[in-house]
């Protein structure tokens, strides 16, 4: 495979895991006929609107509110769709949460609701429990956000300082019947932590909320400390009021995994995939997986087919500096740096949701001459590495990857590929 097309050919990759995963392609085959009677369209996630309008193009025009990231909205028929603030929530997605559970309340048990849950709704739901303000729950975000904890822990916490985390959306609309439909952004797709399973129970406690600001020294308001001694309102799984809700995911990385290694396949790669719930500092993976293919290298032999090491799931960065930087672009700066030139090796990481940290980039592509062509433009790649500042640093070259919205979001995706 020629290197000058070796770019173009990731991106395909990378474009073809997103288009797998878009609503109205992945949540056709899930919808059921439409129910009769009043029918109750809610959602929240990056992928929401989406979804919305994937129910839309099969029901036909229904009641309903959704929460999406600013720039995701998409026209729906009736739905009504609200943009908010993600990753850090804001007066809009505060103010959108309290009118869906004015929504739920006024339900009926003979009524009908679809909830379209995707990444992204842990900050778009945002409804504070007693005692914590809207901009303590953005401090406590914001701080979760920089502390490098994994998603699942992050949503631990989340969930307990929430009125609709946690199984308590389901909740508020019993006795109505609810399907929730989901788009998995999360290592090993539990529903439980799909925008911290606001349709689904959870056993954990306020304990184990306080033992994650512990174990990566997150400092908090006192209010929040409060409230995390109390009792939660978190559903616990089993709980009746959960009993007429049923959870269903319609589209996860394993599968926009597959699809890229079935295109790659039929260009003559060799396919590894490492996993599709991979978790950790990007950094440390970024080091690990430079290992694993510069050892893969080193075997190659003249006329091997190119090999493609494919992987999703979310890793994390910790933030040390003051540089603009996201998991998939500190992840490709690192790889960069342990490849330090290697030939024939060639990588991307992006998320499929278009979105890299806070930046509207959705990751960075490397090659060979990266550090070169960093270090021609007058760019230090270890340093711009330990400020966090990878975004920087591929602006700086030309080696971002940037899509718009994507409208779904299953995770990262990462594909480095092997040539001699």
């Amino acid at each position: 495979m020629d290197d000058t097309a070796i770019p173009a050919f990731l991106r395909a990759l990378f474009d073809t895991a997103v288009a797998v995963a878009d609503p109205m392609r992945s949540l056709v085959n899930h919808l059921p006929p439409r129910p009769t009677g009043r029918v109750l369209v809610i959602g929240a996630g990056k992928a929401s609107a989406r979804m919305a309008e994937a129910v839309e193009s099969a029901w036909g025009p229904c009641e309903g509110l959704v929460i999406t990231r600013y720039g995701y909205a998409r026209p729906c028929q009736r739905v009504e769709i609200v943009e908010a603030a993600h990753p850090v929530p804001d007066e809009a997605g505060f103010r959108a949460t309290a009118r869906m559970l004015d929504l739920l309340h006024g339900l009926a048990e003979g009524d009908f609701v679809l909830a379209l849950i995707s990444g992204g709704a842990s900050a778009l739901l945002v409804a504070p429990v007693d005692g914590v303000t809207l901009a303590q729950k953005q401090a406590v975000n914001a701080a979760l956000l920089a502390s490098g904890a994994p998603i699942d822990r992050m949503n631990a916490v989340r969930k307990h300082l929430s009125r609709v985390k946690g199984g308590q959306l389901a909740a508020a609309a019993w006795p109505t019947r609810m399907l929730a439909l989901m788009i998995s952004d999360v290592p090993g797709d539990d529903p439980a932590y799909i925008g911290s399973g606001p349709t689904v129970g959870d056993a954990a406690t306020v304990a184990d909320a306080r033992a994650v600001l512990a174990r990566w020294h997150i400092a908090v308001p006192q209010s929040v400390t409060q409230a995390l001694q109390g009792q939660s309102g978190v559903i616990a799984p089993g709980d009746p009021r959960l009993s007429r809700t049923e959870n269903r995911i319609v589209a996860a990385p394993s599968q926009s995994l597959r699809a890229a290694a079935d295109l790659a396949q039929e260009a003559g790669c060799a396919v590894r995939i490492l996993g599709d719930a991979l978790e950790g500092e990007a950094r440390d993976l970024a080091r690990e997986h430079a290992e694993q293919a510069l050892t893969i290298r080193n075997t190659m032999a003249p006329g091997d087919p190119p090999v493609l090491l494919l992987s999703g799931g979310e890793v994390t960065v910790t933030r040390r500096g003051n540089g603009v930087g996201g998991p998939n672009a500190e992840y490709c700066l690192a790889l960069a740096l342990a490849l330090n030139g290697a030939a024939g090796i060639h990588a991307l990481a992006c998320d499929t949701d278009g979105v890299d940290g806070a930046a509207e980039v959705a990751g960075a592509l490397i090659g060979p001459g990266t550090l070169a062509r960093a270090r021609a433009a007058g760019l230090d790649p270890a340093q711009a590495l330990a400020d966090n500042d990878a975004h920087g640093f591929f602006s700086g070259i030309g080696g971002q990857v940037v899509t718009g919205p994507t409208l779904t979001n299953v995770n990262d995706f990462r594909a480095i590929l092997i040539t001699v």
